[in-house]
Order: C-alpha cells, then sequence, then structure tokens
C-alpha cells in the first residue's frame, strides 16, 4: 500500500467514525429502533448489490428466452414487455429482434446491419416504409446466413431503417418460412 492509498483510507475511517458517532449522538434516545432501521437499510443495499452481480446467471430464469422445443420447433416465451423476442445469428453475430408479424420484411437498425457487416453509408436508402412514427426510408440488402437455433436460412433479403431505431424488427418475409407459426397459452411457437 503506497501513501496515496494509505491516505485515502485513513480518510474513509475517519468519516466513518465521524458518521457512527454523529448517529448515535442523534439518535440516542432510540438507539435500538435506529440500529434496527441501519441494519434492515443495510440489508437491502446488499440485496440489490447481490442482484446486479448475479443478473448475468439468473437472467435466462427471470426473462426466458427461445429454446429449441423439438427437431425444427423453436418456443419462445411472451416477455415482460408483451412482444415476442427472438435471438438470430446473421452472419454469424447475434441480433436480437423483435417479433412483429405486422411487418412486412426483416428490418434491421443501422447499428446492427453495420455489426453484422452491412455497411449503412454505403447503401441507397431509396425505399419508404409507412410505421406508427411515420414514414421513413430504408435500403435493401441481403444477409449471406441466418441461424435460429438449428434451422439455417441463407440469402436473407432484409431493410435497414434509415431513422433511429432501438431495435430491430423480425417481419413476415423471415417468418413465412415457416410451416406453422401459433401462439398459444404466451408461447410463439415456429416449426419448421
Amino acid at each position: 500500500m503506497d501513501g496515496y492509498e494509505f491516505g485515502r483510507l485513513t480518510y474513509l475511517v475517519l468519516l466513518g467514525v465521524a458518521v457512527t458517532i454523529w448517529f448515535i449522538a442523534e439518535h440516542r434516545q432510540s438507539l435500538g429502533k435506529s440500529l434496527r432501521m441501519a441494519i434492515a437499510w443495510g440489508m437491502i443495499f446488499l440485496g440489490v448489490i447481490a442482484a446486479v452481480g448475479l443478473w448475468g446467471d439468473i437472467r435466462d430464469d427471470v426473462a426466458p428466452r427461445q429454446s429449441v422445443a423439438a427437431e425444427g420447433v423453436i418456443e419462445v416465451p411472451r416477455s415482460f414487455d408483451g412482444h415476442y423476442h427472438l435471438t438470430l445469428r446473421m452472419n454469424g453475430t447475434p441480433v436480437d429482434f423483435i417479433v412483429d408479424t405486422g411487418a412486412t420484411d426483416v428490418v434491421l437498425s443501422q447499428q446492427d446491419a453495420a455489426r453484422i457487416g452491412i455497411d449503412p453509408e454505403s447503401l441507397a436508402f431509396t425505399g419508404r416504409a409507412l410505421t406508427a412514427n411515420g414514414t421513413v426510408s430504408t435500403a435493401r440488402a441481403r444477409v449471406e446466413e441466418v441461424a435460429l437455433g438449428p434451422i439455417v436460412d441463407r440469402n436473407l433479403p432484409v431493410s435497414v431503417n434509415g431513422g433511429e431505431m432501438d431495435g430491430s424488427l423480425l417481419g413476415m418475409s423471415y417468418l413465412q418460412r415457416f410451416e406453422r407459426l401459433e401462439i398459444s397459452d404466451g408461447v410463439l411457437v415456429l416449426e419448421r
């Protein structure tokens, strides 16, 4: 421990002692009740720290994702936001989608397009799409390989959104490749 770290530690210890002395002096009439309250808040703080630290391990239990139920069958539970979310590997890169049966095409945000190797700067945004937020410009592109679990498609046409978009949409140009698309009891089932 060098001099700088020792000085910081000394400062924190003195600050902790000062806060403790103030706490005892301020609450000496009801010290037991105040200590119980301080312990309760400390436990809440530790619980939040533990939840944040463990989120990567418990995320799939709290917010379940897609799973392969059988050969050629993908099951997707409805998310807490009411949507169905799928992760496809596009050109080897995972891309998160919201399933949108009202969208004609697979629509990539410019950020997702760039991540999979499509340069938005080189695209001609000559198309138009009507959205809930108005008309946006789009550009056509193709994705060489798209994988959803064991299901692999090649040469998928996509649209890249010319405007701001939080995520990408999985529309009917991909979903129609499945023989069965069913929503039952909060689960989207895709079967090929």
